[in-house]
């Protein structure tokens, strides 16, 4: 199995067909920036939106609008593909 489908096993999900899915991939890297990096590194260790704010000393809200920013960018739904994603990346 490759990440992808490994995600989609994980959650449950059937993955989309695979002529839909060269399709809708994205032709360059999404760049996050460092503060979205250092919140997706967070999730990547199992943190909360809240432990992630007391971490990084920012509001709650503040932590969630950059878990939203890092999933929209990604084009994921799930902190699971961020974590996935993340594993890749190193």
């Amino acid at each position: 199995m490759n990440r992808e489908q490994t995600i989609f096993y994980a959650l449950g999900e059937k993955p989309p067909p695979v002529e839909a899915a060269a399709a809708s991939a994205p032709e360059t890297e999404p760049v996050l920036t460092k503060r979205e990096r250092e919140v997706a590194a967070l999730v990547t260790a199992g943190k909360t939106n809240k432990e992630i704010a007391a971490d990084l000393v920012i509001s709650q809200r503040t932590a969630e609008a950059h878990v939203e920013n890092i999933l929209s960018k990604l084009g994921f739904t799930s902190r699971a593909q961020v974590i996935s994603w993340m594993t890749g990346q190193r």
